[in-house]
């Protein structure tokens, strides 16, 4: 019997914002709109690709985020965004793009810095590295959105000598939970978004810009801060939840018909 955790969700449907005028266009390219799945009473349905998030994901949390929004909106500041965001949770960088240029300037020096420190204590999560030689072995793709600069990326690629094509860093605009840079991976992969999962440690990131975008949804929960996936709000349901990335290799022997990538060029 599947355990519960690694389940998959029936979500008929969700609401959701409308996605940049840019999404909408990758969408009709793909010919489909956004929750068009494949049904399971069909089979297995298809997956040729896996997406990642990287801080908290693929690498171990180390960067302290409420200290780093302390430094960039002050106590007050702070909490003030805390209590006026859904489940108290904090977009630092849709925060500040309404700010004046020098403000900004100011902010983004500060959140450099902070993930200067967080390059120097990085490790890679448990289990990545065979879960990437898993999906290698299948064939599959893989691609990395994070809203991390791109050094960070490098130094990643570097450091742990996993290559993910395409990484799609801060500097892609716009950025998650906005679902243009999985758009624009899949688009790239010449792979339909239903055909593609985003793993993620964050809902409001990860699985949103995922359920945006079409594609398979799984959450990275080490700590079960969520909760059951099922007491969640409808919107932020993923299509499945793991507490480690050891766990998602049997998730996706288990739910999928895990097929090569079509032979495209980059």
């Amino acid at each position: 019997m599947t355990p519960p955790h690694l389940r998959c969700l029936s979500v008929p449907g969700f609401s959701w914002s409308p996605p940049s005028s840019s999404s909408s266009l990758l969408l009709r390219k793909f010919g489909m709109s956004v929750n068009q799945r494949t049904s399971y009473a069909e089979g297995k349905p298809a997956l040729r690709g896996v997406v990642f998030d990287m801080d908290g994901t693929l690498t171990v949390p180390v960067i302290d985020f409420a200290a780093m929004y302390r430094a960039v909106l002050g106590d007050e500041g702070y909490t003030a965004a805390k209590f006026g965001s859904p489940g108290g949770s904090v977009d630092i960088l849709h925060h500040i793009e309404t700010w004046p240029p020098q403000e900004q300037q100011r902010a983004y020096e500060i959140i450099a810095d902070f993930e200067r420190q967080g390059l120097d204590r990085l490790q890679i999560m448990p289990g990545a590295a065979e879960l990437c030689g898993y999906i290698d072995s299948k064939q599959m793709r893989r691609g990395l959105i994070t809203r991390n600069v791109k050094a960070s990326v490098d130094l990643f690629h570097r450091k742990f000598g996993l290559k993910f094509v395409p990484a799609l860093s801060r500097e892609f605009r716009p950025y998650k939970p906005n679902p243009a840079p999985l758009l624009h991976i899949c688009s790239s992969w010449g792979i339909p978004p239903n055909e593609v999962m985003m793993i993620g440690d964050s809902l409001r990131d990860d699985v949103t810009c995922g359920k945006q975008a079409g594609a398979f949804t799984c959450l990275l929960d080490e700590n079960g801060r969520y909760g059951p996936i099922d007491s969640l709000s409808k919107d932020l349901q993923p299509d499945f939840q793991v507490s480690s990335l050891s766990e998602v290799q049997s998730l996706l022997d288990i739910n999928f018909e895990l097929l090569p990538h079509p032979q495209t060029s980059l």
